[in-house]
């Protein structure tokens, strides 16, 4: 896209009076895709501010069906919603905010055995995960490193959040397995059905993920390669700390 329609520069003009973004990042934007695993708590809010963004593609992944008890923290979702898949009331959420994008809904689940072909074929600038469980997310950030596309990472539990950027597949850059080892590959660990989350955590970090992937896209601020943001909701209060790749890893290490 080489010029902004009268439209967009009229959408778009809080961010093009950005000195950050302007006009060329939010070209930038209009030209990205990116795939979203989860459309869950942290899914919801980082798929409206993507949208809103004016991306010009998103990808949303997610087998579940909204229940009941999503509605305390994902906000897509009202009753009538119940039953109904998620990835696709999500895209129709998606189309209602913002006719610029162009949005895909994926209704199966991302596995060890999908995740390579899923991720060709769709072929996205970014994936953002916002998946419950470690399983997952292990299989998504392996599945990235392999296929050479920058991770946001983004995991939320009671009143703590993380948001991570994984770039694996570059020689000093970690991977999100090198961050949490290899450890949590069964899917027996805690969800947030388990241990519980407060909704408005998941706005939090959800929000957070969706600008860390805008970052990325647009190339503003500092390179956030390697750094993980801790969220406690509780005090409240953010530190930042930049990791380091595991040259064991055995996704993304020179062993590997």
């Amino acid at each position: 896209m080489t010029t902004l329609t009268d439209n967009q520069l009229d959408r778009y003009a809080r961010h093009i009076v950005l000195r950050e973004i302007g006009g060329s990042g939010q070209k930038k934007l209009l030209g990205a895709h990116i795939l979203i695993v989860g459309a869950g708590g942290i899914g919801c809010p980082a798929i409206q501010y993507l949208a809103a963004a004016g991306l010009g593609k998103l990808t949303i992944v997610d087998p579940d069906a909204v229940s009941l008890s999503n509605l305390q923290r994902q906000p897509l979702y009202g009753e009538s919603d119940i039953g109904a898949s998620k990835a696709q009331r999500a895209a129709d959420a998606v189309q209602r905010l913002n006719p610029d994008v162009a949005v895909t809904a994926l209704t199966e689940p991302i596995t060890a055995e999908n995740a390579a072909t899923l991720l060709a074929e769709a072929a996205p600038d970014i994936v953002l995960d916002g998946t419950d469980n470690f399983a997952t997310r292990l299989v998504v950030s392996d599945a990235c490193v392999a296929a050479r596309i920058p991770l946001v990472s983004a995991a939320i539990g009671m009143f703590q959040g993380q948001v991570g950027s994984f770039y694996g597949h570059e020689a000093e850059a970690p991977c999100y397995r090198c961050f949490v080892g290899d450890a949590h590959d069964s899917d027996d660990c805690d969800t947030c059905a388990d241990q519980g989350v407060l909704g408005a955590m998941c706005g939090m970090v959800g929000g957070m993920g969706a600008m860390e992937a805008i970052r990325a896209v647009a190339g503003f601020g500092e390179d956030a390669r390697g750094k993980l943001h801790v969220i406690d909701g509780l005090k409240p209060s953010m530190y930042t700390m930049r990791l380091p790749k595991d040259p064991n890893c055995r996704a993304c290490g020179t062993g590997s």
